[in-house]
């Protein structure tokens, strides 16, 4: 068991295009559209970003919901009682 670490070959965006997607998406609409003045700003201003991503944001992939409300509904209908930890 155990964890492994995959990258992707360097000028291969193709290889994992959800995580280039997400890449360029918060680029565009958080870090360049933010100046930070400070880390605790950096860090309040992106968790605005994600909470509205995750929670607020419909997602053409997952039926025009916010991830969050799909992960409920998976949990729902498939009884998973496993909780995924916060990432702060």
């Amino acid at each position: 068991r155990g964890v492994r670490h995959l990258l992707n070959d360097a000028g291969c965006p193709t290889q994992n295009a959800y995580i280039e997607s997400f890449n360029g998406k918060f680029r565009d609409e958080c870090l360049n559209e933010q100046w930070f003045e400070s880390l605790p700003q950096a860090r309040q201003e992106i968790a605005r970003w994600r909470r509205d991503y995750n929670e607020v944001r419909p997602h053409s992939s997952l039926g025009r919901i916010p991830p969050a409300s799909f992960a409920a509904q998976h949990r729902q209908r498939t009884g998973d009682a496993v909780q995924q930890p916060e990432i702060k």
